[in-house]
């Protein structure tokens, strides 16, 4: 049994920034050829960054991107490099994967599945490929597919692997949702296993709009063992030794390369995986998701309004964490229905994390704005219109500082809130990124204990308080609302399982609660169409993954 080095490209990128990511690329091929690596691969489409969906319709991009990995082709020495890019072919767009060698490109794979369900829309621009060759590297045979094409038994695989394949490149663009690491790893044990080959898998890092992707590459061999798991959410070379099967050069294999794999390569020692909890992995994804946001944007520094509450809590702290907590302004901005408590929680959590607080009273405005419509309002009873009142002045004040300072809004809204359209547009929905939008209320309290116990930051009072909004007298959340528990269970069969009020009544909830909470989520569509973009964690975010008509009659 012969060994081979493998490289793994676990890197960042920024949409669009072509010149910037084939300077990372070039840096890594560097670092690699000092490591003396065999084969080092980066992930899916990383030249132009994923997705860049309508930059793809624009030809100057697509000759930029051509450009760039011919450029990359000359730097290559003595190192296969597999990176992902754009390819033309008879006037089609082809999700790609170049084998660059000695300088030149040996070969170019085209994705032959392709994605066209959540967050994915390639059939839009791409053409799929058709040819799963292999190739012949000094005896050892392998294949290199993009991302879907090794999600599917009956795939490009299964071909690469009858024609003599031992080893597979994969390299994705998989976004991160909660349980998507084990589902990756489970269809992968299960092509290792049935086709007799390793596979790495080498998967991108970073934010790009709401999508997260968590990287989390590993090395997998026939057994269905992971040889090799990185960190998730980090951006690294990772160099790791396989035991590999040199073969006689068979006819099967499409390309030859003839490169020396030195035997005399010390061993490197594998580190010992650290697995995480699932609120670790994501807050870590919160991280990643809102830094690289605000800062592949052009912004610094961020503000959001302080409420002492247990959602503006966590999201000053993510943002403390990802962006440093001098990058971090806190408004308190209360009213008559503010309780003294609400501030004593504010100030103490922005003393703990060391971020500005600011305090701006608003109830002279909301005084001016109830004596400017009294003459409108006259006979009327005080109603959700005064409290929405209160939630746009804030939302006006945070603009304002955003506007004079630079800053970008952080809005605090969670999923179970955004579902029913307990958020007021304009409001505290006003902003440019929502961090928690599709973390549900029960997720947040997680969150927050998790964070906590790395060192304690969020006061213990606002982790055990009842949730309010203080925008009247004694004001809870549970006025209007089913207790959290109960509505996120029933939102999450209803939008994540897309199931019917049949089925999830049969499923344990009362059918009053149930009618009464989809009602909720159907009639709030058009407030979450113009809600800010935010990190998506689950199976089914609120966006791209579900793209439900304003106007509609259908009920289930």
């Amino acid at each position: 049994m012969d060994k081979i080095r493998l490289g793994i490209g676990q890197v960042n990128f920024t949409v669009g920034d072509i010149k910037g990511n084939c300077k990372k690329i070039t840096d890594y091929i560097k670092k690699a050829q000092k490591n003396k690596v065999d084969i080092l691969s980066f992930p899916e489409l990383f030249i132009t960054g994923y997705p860049p969906e309508d930059l793809l319709l624009k030809s100057t991009f697509i000759k930029e991107n051509l450009n760039t990995i011919s450029s990359l082709e000359k730097i290559v020495g003595d190192i296969v490099v597999i990176v992902g890019f754009v390819d033309t072919q008879d006037g089609n767009l082809y999700n790609s994967a170049g084998i660059l060698h000695n300088r030149k490109k040996v070969a170019v794979y085209h994705k032959i599945l392709l994605p066209n369900y959540g967050v994915f829309d390639e059939k839009r621009y791409f053409s799929a490929g058709n040819n799963p060759f292999i190739v012949d590297l000094s005896g050892i045979s392998f294949g290199v597919n993009i991302c879907e094409d090794i999600w599917h038994i009956e795939g490009p695989t299964k071909l690469q692997a009858a024609k003599g394949a031992k080893l597979i490149f994969n390299i994705s663009a998989s976004p991160y949702s909660m349980g998507k690491t084990e589902e990756r790893e489970d269809i992968i044990r299960q092509q290792c296993m049935e086709n007799n080959i390793t596979v790495c898998y080498t998967n991108l890092v970073g934010g790009q709009d709401e999508i997260v992707f968590d990287g989390g590459s590993f090395v997998m061999d026939n057994t269905g063992n992971t040889f090799y798991k990185a960190p998730s959410f980090r951006e690294a070379l990772f160099v790791i030794d396989i035991p590999i099967e040199k073969a006689e050069k068979t006819q099967k294999a499409a390309f030859y390369i003839s490169h020396s794999i030195s035997e005399n390569k010390p061993f490197i020692t594998i580190p010992e995986y650290k697995e995480i909890t699932k609120e670790e992995e994501v807050y870590l994804a919160l991280m990643i998701g809102l830094r690289d946001y605000v800062l592949k944007n052009g912004f610094k520094k961020v503000v959001l309004g302080l409420s002492g509450g247990i959602d503006s809590s966590l999201v000053a702290t993510i943002a403390s964490d990802a962006l440093g907590s001098e990058n971090v302004v806190g408004v308190f901005m209360p009213s008559r229905y503010s309780s003294k408590e609400s501030e004593e929680d504010a100030k103490l959590l922005a003393e703990n994390l060391k971020i500005a607080f600011i305090t701006i009273p608003i109830d002279d405005i909301f005084t001016t704005y109830l004596e400017t419509l009294s003459p409108i309002f006259s006979g009327k009873k005080l109603d959700i219109t005064e409290e929405n009142l209160q939630a746009r002045i804030r939302g006006n004040i945070l603009m304002a500082l955003s506007n004079k300072f630079g800053y970008i809004v952080l809005t605090t809204g969670n999923k179970s809130e955004i579902s029913v359209g307990y958020s007021t547009l304009y409001g505290d929905m006003a902003g440019g990124f929502a961090v928690i939008k599709d973390v549900y209320k029960t997720l947040v309290y997680k969150l927050a204990q998790y964070r906590n116990s790395v060192n304690v930051v969020i006061p213990e009072r606002i982790l055990t308080k009842e949730p309010t909004a203080e925008l009247r007298p004694d004001q809870k959340d549970q006025d209007t609302l089913p207790p959290y528990e109960t509505l996120d269970g029933i939102l999450k069969e209803y939008i994540e399982k897309d199931k019917n009020f049949t089925e999830i009544v049969s499923s344990g909830f009362d059918r009053e609660t149930v009618r009464k909470v989809i009602a909720m989520v159907d009639r709030s569509e058009y407030k979450r169409r113009q809600a800010p973009p935010g990190t998506k964690i689950t199976p089914k975010a609120f966006g791209k993954d579900r793209r439900m008509p304003i106007t509609n009659r259908f009920t289930l």
